[in-house]
This record gives structure tokens, sequence and C-alpha cells, in this order.
């Protein structure tokens, strides 16, 4: 691609084609429609041949919970018939849902350019939640082979940029959802990525949205939550009691039956304590309430 027509791109299909001519683009390009995942074949070119079991199972798990948050791409080839361009595990999870019908971004045949030019459109749409953009700019990586220090190029953003919309692809689907439905801002989901366990990430995701705390207040119990499972200064971490590995499963059952990040902790003779952290009154009330039940 020529540099005329690449600084083109980056200020959308509007300097290439006609307001209508571009709409179509975007229509053909980008339709969404719901797929019966007996009509989707795999692609016979996907490099990825191994699918760790445990993952997809995760990945199963989290669909049958909030669905489908990132549609599948495929390619029409004849009616009622299409073939996977990206998006095979999402497909493979959703079989072991069993699931139906599965939301796909339809392309028709050689519109690998029109995808590229749509998407770079998309992306430079004011009213776009940031999963929105982020979702763009990974199809643009893994559907037009754009590697990502070019994509900022491409649409008119600083790589750092870029790469912190891609990174709000790596949050539990519960947060991605709260995102991409106002729950909470940009500001807050990048101060959850400070985090580096699930548990925690969810902790302080329904604390934000339970007491509008602010991304200042996020950043500071992310902080906080940081230093607390830090080393101590001029040494390694005492060692306390943890949560041996027997104890694990029931640890992840009570996480899950009270939607708190509950931590067993017990020593080699097998004294310990259960903590249960509560965010707020309404919390305490409605722990005690499951308590009681």
């Amino acid at each position: 691609m020529n540099a005329t027509k690449r600084n083109a791109l980056g200020r959308g299909l509007g300097a290439l084609l006609s307001a209508d001519e571009a709409a179509a683009v975007v229509t053909q390009a980008t339709t969404n429609w719901m797929i019966p995942v007996t009509q989707i074949e795999a692609n016979p070119f996907q490099p990825r041949t191994d699918f760790e079991e445990v993952a997809l199972k995760e990945l199963a798990d989290s669909i049958r919970i909030h669905g489908v948050i990132q549609p599948l791409t495929v390619r029409k080839l004849t009616a009622g018939q299409y073939q996977l361009v990206s998006g095979e595990r999402r497909l493979r999870a959703s079989k072991l849902v069993g699931l139906e019908e599965v939301p796909a971004y339809v392309l028709e045949a050689n519109q690998q350019g029109m995808l590229e030019m749509a998407l770079i459109e998309n992306i430079q749409r004011q009213d776009l939640n940031a999963i929105e953009v982020a979702i763009s700019f990974k199809r643009l990586q893994e559907e037009c082979q754009i590697k990502q220090e070019e994509l900022g190029e491409r649409v008119g953003k600083d790589r750092a940029t870029v790469a912190n919309y891609l990174r709000l692809l790596k949050l539990p689907p519960e947060i991605q959802l709260g995102l991409r439905n106002a729950a909470i801002g940009m500001g807050h989901a990048r101060a959850l990525l400070g985090l580096t366990k699930t548990e925690q990430q969810l902790f302080v995701y329904r604390k934000t949205v339970a007491e509008g705390l602010s991304v200042r207040k996020v950043e500071a119990l992310v902080r906080e939550m940081n230093s607390d499972d830090a080393p101590a200064k001029g040494g390694s971490k005492k060692k306390e009691e943890g949560t041996p590995s027997a104890y694990k499963a029931v640890q992840d059952s009570l996480q899950q039956k009270f939607e708190a990040r509950i931590q067993i902790k017990a020593n080699d003779k097998g004294k310990g304590e259960i903590l249960i952290p509560f965010a707020s009154t309404d919390d305490l009330n409605r722990i005690l309430d499951l308590l009681e039940s």
C-alpha cells in the first residue's frame, strides 16, 4: 500500500469513497447475524490445531453465563453455508454449551480490503464504547494481518492507546460487559488491569459498581491490594498461613456462593480461619442472608 492511500485510510472511508459508497462498504463488510453453528465449517487454513481443554471449558462456562461477547467472523460461501475466518475457540466452546446459533460478522467472498476499511471507519466513530473499539482493533490484527505497531498509524492513534484498548479484552467477561454497558468507564477498566488475579478484579469491579467509586479511588484500592500481596521490603515475603491445595476447591466454591474474595488460611496443624470481606452494610446483610439460608 502506498503512502498516499495509507494516509487516506487513516482519515476514514470518506477520503476514498463517496458517502453512499462508504456506507455500503461498512454495511456489507460488518453485517452482524445470528448463524446456526451447523452452517459454519472450519477454516482449512486455521494454523491452530491444539486447543487446551481446561481453557476451552472455562470459555464455555463464561459463554453459558454471559453469552458470546465477541462475535465470530465468517465468510459466506453459498446460501446457508459459511466458512470460519476467526473465532475457532468461541465456536468450539459454544458447541460445548449447546448453543444452536452464534453471533457472527458475515463477509462476502474476497472482501478483505473492504473489511479493513470498514473497521478503520468504525473505530473513528464517536458513539462506540471501549470494548467495541478494542474488538475492532483485534479484528484488524487477526483478520487483516495488521501488526500492532502499524495499527496506530492506520487509525490515527498512538501505539500506547492501541495497546490499552487491546488489554481490555483480557478482563473477565463480566467486567467487559460492565464497560460495554457504561457501568464503569475506561479509566476504571485500566485501573483493574493493574490486578493480576481474576477474583481480585471482580471484587473491585463489583465494589466500584455498588458504591459508585471514582477512578482515583479504584486506583488507590488496586495499589493497596497489590501492596498487601507484595514481598516485605528488604527480603522475601514473611511466611504466613496460606491456602493449602486441599482447601482451594472449598475456597473457590465459597467465592462463587458469596460473590466475594474469600480467603481460607490454614497452618500445618489444620488450624486456620475463613475471611469474608464485605464492601458495605448492604453487602454485609447480603452475606448474612446467605449464611442463614
